[in-house]
């Protein structure tokens, strides 16, 4: 009876965790498939298509379009004439080129890379000396400055959105797309300070002070401490705390939204993937594929450090 009744908890276990694996990939599972179905497929429920369509992605990526609205004659005329420079073939092809279906996805995705990998990079760094300030250093008002940083969190974006901007605006930082750019990563900076502190401050303190003692023993400094101690034994903390980072900055919407209203050249994936919703190109497959690419860096950069996300590097580094 009792080895029944463990079979039975483990067979309900088993079947719970497979209905959340499914309940969380299937609408990935069917965002590839719509992306990857012609459109008079799209009608079908089933997830495998009958006939591969990587058309939208080709075109999204921009793989094999530069001759395709081109005529035979011009294109056999760009062919045999090695007397015209790549400049001159280059500047006919663009004029039989229809700009107004061409969504820029690899622009809107340089330029997502760019915000999120260095809103996460000063994050992490800023988050790394707050952390072991307040988890190594004892100072006066250390307790109120760590409740004051999670303080922010009682504020929705959304009540700091106009302050904000007005801010930035009085400085004249929005008024260059360079200005606007760093004000955006600067709000990002913001919104994910305080978790990586409170992250990465509970984190090194799990690291046995005797290391650090020992490493001041032998003459190194704090900063040197931090950097050839701490750093090495919380890598695993580090690396979790830059992918949430990475994540909100890649994600984010409404402060991108107002920032960049006025610089269509620096918009960022989540406001593209806006417009074209409500644009011309708003084609089914063409969305999906959109979706499929937006989620792609983030999924890839989880898989690449995910040997990385363990804890307890620390643990029998010294005796107590």
């Amino acid at each position: 009876m009792v080895k029944r009744k463990n079979f039975l908890k483990s067979l309900l276990f088993l079947l719970l965790v497979l209905s959340i694996v499914f309940f969380c990939l299937f609408p990935f599972a069917q965002m590839l498939s719509l992306s990857l179905k012609y459109p008079w497929e799209w009608g079908n429920p089933s997830l495998i298509p009958s006939l591969v369509n990587l058309e939208a992605y080709k075109e999204l990526l921009n793989i094999g379009s530069d001759l395709k609205a081109v005529p035979d004659s011009v294109r056999t005329l760009l062919e045999e004439s090695p007397q015209l420079s790549a400049a001159q073939k280059k500047a006919i092809v663009a004029k039989y080129q229809d700009t107004g279906d061409v969504f820029p996805f690899l622009t809107y995705f340089r330029n997502s890379v760019f915000v999120a990998m260095l809103a996460s990079f000063v994050s992490v760094c800023l988050a790394i000396l707050g952390a072991y300030a307040f988890s190594r250093l004892k100072f006066i008002g250390r307790s109120v400055i760590q409740r004051g940083v999670l303080f922010v969190y009682m504020f929705g974006g959304i009540l700091l959105l106009i302050p904000l901007y007005r801010i930035f605006a009085m400085v004249g930082l929005l008024s260059s797309p360079a200005g606007t750019m760093g004000s955006l990563i600067i709000v990002y900076v913001v919104q994910t300070l305080p978790v990586s502190l409170y992250m990465l401050g509970n984190y090194f303190r799990t690291i046995p002070f005797s290391i650090e003692e020992a490493a001041l023993i032998e003459g190194l400094s704090r900063f040197g401490t931090l950097v050839r101690i701490i750093i090495p034994l919380s890598l695993s903390a580090i690396f979790t705390v830059f992918i949430y980072c990475f994540m909100i900055a890649w994600n984010e919407y409404m402060f991108a939204s107002v920032f960049l209203k006025s610089f269509k050249g620096l918009y960022t994936l989540p406001i593209g993937l806006k417009t074209l919703f409500v644009s011309k190109n708003a084609i089914w497959d063409r969305i999906m594929a959109a979706s499929m690419l937006t989620a792609v860096p983030v999924m890839v950069l989880f898989m690449a450090i995910q040997k990385n996300l363990t804890s307890g590097l620390a643990a029998g580094g010294v005796k107590e």
